[in-house]
């Protein structure tokens, strides 16, 4: 099916939490999202509805903002400085909504459908500032091709050589914000390369406690892929 073809025949719509559960399974955070602000949806039209029925295509969930980001202060320009606490969260709730997950259903990646979820939900958000925190943002750039500015700090060393021991196992960076592909690559795996990264994998896992001893399967890859980036990249956009 051609790309260009392919986005004529889709439409963002407003959506609910029913939607997001739909493709939630292909996050690579496994848990809810939570109370959220808006949800919208991204369904097939036309001849592709007929195939697709009301599965969604995609989804995005935005929710209020959190209190506490070390990075929001230095992406405003260090506005909430001096700010008593009671005025900083009143101006964050005021002028600040989350994206907190944006899934594409497997079928449909690599197409620019996540920037395009992102570029035009961002303007039916009625407030001046829309941000994210991205664990997978140094895979995965979606956020900044759809027009927000990343802010970020240094990645632990053993981050990077996690990142590493999967490109030598053929697992491109691409790959790694789908838990269930990565699986799969690592079952096909020949027995030398299979083993090579499953002594990577628990050497990541030293640090995270009861999580060291986890088995080798799904679980254990969607914990890895979910912290890979100990310190997830700030996307801020503030609109005009």
């Amino acid at each position: 099916m051609a790309e260009c073809s392919l986005v004529k025949n889709l439409e963002i719509v407003k959506g609910n939490n029913e939607d997001y559960k739909k493709l939630s399974v292909y996050h690579y955070r496994d848990c809810g999202c939570g109370p959220y602000a808006a949800v919208f949806t991204m369904k097939a039209v036309g001849k592709l509805a007929v195939r697709m029925g009301n599965y969604p295509v995609g989804v995005i969930v935005y929710t209020m903002p959190t209190a506490g980001l070390e990075l929001r202060n230095t992406a405003l320009g260090g506005i909430l400085t001096g700010l008593d606490g009671k005025s900083r969260l009143s101006f964050i709730n005021k002028n600040i909504r989350t994206i907190s997950r944006v899934v594409i259903e497997p079928r449909f990646r690599s197409l620019g459908l996540a920037a395009r979820l992102v570029r035009e939900t961002i303007e039916k958000i009625d407030v001046p500032i829309i941000e994210s925190l991205a664990v997978m943002g140094r895979v995965n750039n979606f956020f900044e091709r759809a027009g927000m500015t990343a802010y970020e700090g240094p990645s632990p060393c053993r981050n990077i050589q996690l990142v590493e021991a999967f490109e030598y196992a053929f697992v491109d960076k691409s790959e790694l914000t789908d838990a269930e592909a990565v699986q799969k690559k690592i079952n096909d795996l020949p027995k030398e390369l299979s083993g090579f990264l499953d002594s990577q994998i628990s050497s990541f896992l030293r640090c995270y406690g009861k999580r060291r001893d986890m088995p080798p399967g799904i679980e254990r890859t969607r914990f890895v892929l979910s912290r890979l980036t100990d310190r997830p990249i700030y996307y801020i956009k503030i609109k005009n």
